[in-house]
């Protein structure tokens, strides 16, 4: 029994004869070593069981390992240490203990040698004979040795060490080469390599049949593919086949049966699975198949979203979410009314138009809520594309479906609330017209078929209910003859008020993390904020000037000057800064040739004053404020009126022959168009030349003829609402308006004055302080009042207007 210091291996088996590097990590280990080195160099070698084991004991350890010695040692820099050991003989393990040497704890083993015995016989020659026949085969196949090594092995005259050194090179199991190396028959350890050799030759050549079928199979164009095809080979080699591929392939065929599809898309899916089954499966065409059967079953066939039928739950929830807005609300309440009792009713196609923040956005998803379908929603603003809308052809790389068909496929239901968000903003140029691809979408009549350029199957949408959103109706004729169109004119200030109270201060304080009672809003101070901040037909500039509130609040609260705010009148500027608008109207007191007219704009209405004076000349008339074509003409035509009504209003017609008169509207940096303000105009010009002043606190809209009647206008709610805005108390509105005042709120009937006019003499009897005294005038007069040839006209005294 000989006593070694012992060296635990992993994943390694040595044989005798056999020299390997090896790397030593653990305490015990290089304390075995330096123990070697400091002795006679000899070491016992033991593979452990599990290789994971970091402290090994006796149960942990093979019974057979070698004694080998130490050839080389070398600490490396990371503490580990790089030993080469040359192996001797084999051992059997006798027993184990550890031991300490200079503080560190090792292992020493005590072992039994074990002797081979010399066989000789003419069955041993011809073992070693196919050994090493079969030897320098493996190392041909074999890349991991040189292919001479069979060579080297045919000088070995003894059947053991033959055995050792094939075994030593054999690319085995750590189980198989330790029983190798515990069998102490040579015969039985030749026959044992040779069966092991004959299972990896086995290998290495289906190994070597498989690079030839990829190399034959693959192209020069398609050496990126060289891994893949070596898999799928490998894989058809152990005989499971494409297993991945195949799975996905049962999978699309399943979705094919279960789902609810269309005749057309039925058999269009099963076209498109068939030729994939055909493909490579890494080639560029069967992804284009797999993305294209992807987007066609994952439309949602068949499934809807349950609605809801109950009308008074719906009403509560529009209620709940937005104030006033009654007009839509009772559109949607109808609708649910009619789908409750016939239960096919098609989505109705409405188109909410109205100024930026009065909650046309919101308000869609208020809708899908109370209807009980998924909401999508899809921004149109600057699209220029129509494949946005119908998608790309298949034959165009990267190709996808048009928006429609990808947000259906996100609701996850047939019957969804589309919201086409901006559809004004639409882009139409040389690029493409998406209004025109909209035609057949916002069709109820042909939406039922519509066909996406990317799936070429028919896709049912009847059933989704579309809501389109706007600030104008600059559309097209025919894409606006396709929606209900339904107004949502701005808000009244106490509408505003109860919105504020209802839903924006409390959202700003939670946005803002203030806890209840540290920010109070007071009435008057919201109605204050109101005035003197904001001037809008919404309440986004509202909510922004409440945000601004409750963050300077809240800084006072963190600084610790104050435990709660209070925002009152008083304190308001302290809070939201100076007063930005003035409530109340332009001008304090009366004025000749100043005249309040009233406009609509795609944010709401504003009021618009008018200013005309004379000045020296012949007769003519100027225009300045960036008029567009229709108001210059409409100053040309107001001009004409007055000019043949003179003696009427009291003017003399004399005066055109020495004045010219100048026409303004002020902000000329903003475009003005529209006919709706020509009687602004004539009160302005008969004002001027009669030196009666305007009142001030009456505005006036509406468009005049040549005979002087009054026409009517439009945008008439949103032009009321700047009015009270603007602290107007009368307003001039043409008779043919009348019939519209029943959807004017009642909160504005009550604060202002408004008065139907259908003719010029009208509206200047209520709008100057002071009545107007015709004159006589003949064509004598008229003659006599001409200059002179040759004679200047005496100028009058200049008068002060």
């Amino acid at each position: 029994m000989n006593v070694y210091p012992l060296l635990p291996l992993r994943d390694i088996v040595v044989f005798p004869g056999m020299v390997v590097p090896l790397f030593v990590g653990r305490e015990k280990s290089v304390a075995a070593l330096e123990s070697a080195m400091a002795g006679s160099k000899d070491i016992f070698l033991l593979a452990q069981l599990d290789p994971g084991c970091d402290d090994p004991d006796r149960d942990d350890l093979y019974d057979t390992g070698v004694v080998a010695s130490v050839l080389q040692l070398l600490k490396l820099p990371d503490g580990t240490v790089r030993v080469l050991v040359e192996g001797h003989r084999r051992a059997t393990l006798n027993n184990l203990r550890t031991e300490t040497v200079n503080g560190t704890d090792l292992l020493v083993a005590a072992v039994d040698p074990v002797e081979d015995e010399p066989v000789a016989s003419a069955e041993v020659s011809a073992m070693m004979r196919s050994v090493v026949d079969q030897f320098t085969e493996y190392a041909k196949l074999s890349k991991k040795m040189p292919q001479d090594a069979g060579t080297t092995l045919g000088d070995i005259e003894e059947a053991g060490k033959l055995a050792d050194a094939v075994a030593s090179n054999l690319a085995a199991k750590v189980a198989d080469k330790q029983a190798l190396l515990s069998e102490i028959d040579a015969l039985k350890r030749l026959e044992m390599v040779l069966s092991f050799m004959e299972g990896e030759l086995g290998v290495l050549q289906v190994e070597r049949k498989i690079r030839g079928r990829v190399k034959r199979q693959m192209e020069k164009t398609q050496r990126e593919y060289y891994l893949n095809e070596q898999l799928k080979a490998i894989q058809s080699e152990l005989g499971g086949g494409d297993g991945e591929e195949t799975n996905e392939i049962q999978e699309l065929q399943d979705k094919i049966e279960t789902l609810k599809l269309s005749k057309e898309a039925r058999a269009k899916a099963q076209g498109e699975l068939k030729k994939l089954k055909t493909m490579q499966p890494m080639s560029a065409e069967a992804t284009v198949i797999r993305n294209y059967l992807d987007v066609l079953l994952g439309l949602p066939w068949g499934k809807r979203s349950k609605l809801k039928k109950d009308i008074a739950a719906a009403q509560g929830v529009l209620d709940a979410d937005h104030y006033a807005l009654d007009k839509v609300k009772d559109r949607i309440v109808e609708y649910l009314a009619v789908q409750a009792r016939t239960n096919k009713l098609k989505g109705p196609i409405l188109c909410l138009v109205g100024p930026p923040g009065v909650g046309k956005t919101s308000l869609g998803k208020s809708i899908a809520k109370a209807t009980g379908r998924q909401f999508v929603r899809q921004s149109l603003g600057g699209v220029r594309d129509e494949a946005e809308i119908r998608g790309h052809r298949r034959t165009y790389i990267g190709s996808l479906p048009g928006k429609i068909v990808t947000n259906l496929r996100k609701a996850g239901a047939s019957n969804p609330l589309f919201l086409l968000d901006e559809i004004d903003k639409l882009g139409q140029d040389f690029r493409g017209d998406p209004a025109s691809a909209l035609l057949e979408v916002l069709d109820p009549e042909q939406n039922a078929k519509f066909q996406d350029h990317y799936l070429e199957v028919d896709i049912d949408l009847s059933d989704v209910m579309f809501v389109c959103t706007a600030n104008s109706l600059n559309l097209p004729q025919a894409l606006l003859d396709r929606m209900e169109i339904i107004r949502l004119e701005g808000y009244t200030e106490d509408e505003k008020v109860e919105i504020a109270e209802r839903h924006l201060i409390a959202k700003q304080v939670e946005a803002h993390g203030l806890k209840p009672g540290e920010f109070v809003l007071e009435h008057d101070a919201l109605r204050d904020l109101i005035r003197y901040y904001t001037r809008e037909a919404g309440v986004r500039t509202l909510e922004r000037e409440i945000a601004r509130l409750a963050r300077k609040s809240l800084r006072k609260i963190l600084e610790a000057k104050e435990t709660s705010v209070t925002i009152t009148p008083e304190n308001l500027s302290d809070y939201a800064g100076v007063r930005k608008f003035r409530h109340g109207v332009s001008d304090d007191e009366n004025q000749v040739g100043a005249v309040t007219g009233l406009a609509w704009t795609e944010v709401g209405g504003e009021l618009l004053t008018i200013e005309s004076v004379t000045v020296p000349g012949k007769g003519a008339v100027r225009t300045t404020g960036k008029l567009g074509e229709v108001m210059s003409e409409g100053v040309q035509m107001a001009f004409s009126f007055v000019k043949a009504r003179s003696p009427a209003y009291g003017i003399k017609p004399s005066v055109f022959h020495r004045k010219d008169l100048h026409i303004h509207l002020p902000e000329g940096a903003v475009p003005k168009d529209g006919p709706s303000a020509g009687i602004g105009m004539v009160t302005a010009m008969v004002s001027t030349l009669t030196g009666i002043p305007v009142r001030a606190d009456v505005a006036m809209t509406g468009e005049v003829t040549l005979r002087g009647r009054v026409l009517a206008i439009g945008g008439l709610k949103e032009k009321l609402l700047a009015a009270l805005r603007g602290g107007i108390k009368t307003v001039l509105i043409p008779e043919e308006n009348r019939k519209d005042l029943v959807e004017i709120p009642a909160a504005i009937l009550e604060k202002l004055e408004i008065v139907p006019v259908s003719h010029v003499d009208e509206v200047l009897a209520r709008a100057l302080t002071a009545p107007i005294e015709p004159i006589e005038w003949t064509e004598a007069d008229d003659l006599a009042s001409q200059p002179t040839a040759g004679v200047p006209a005496a100028q009058p005294a200049p008068t002060a207007h």
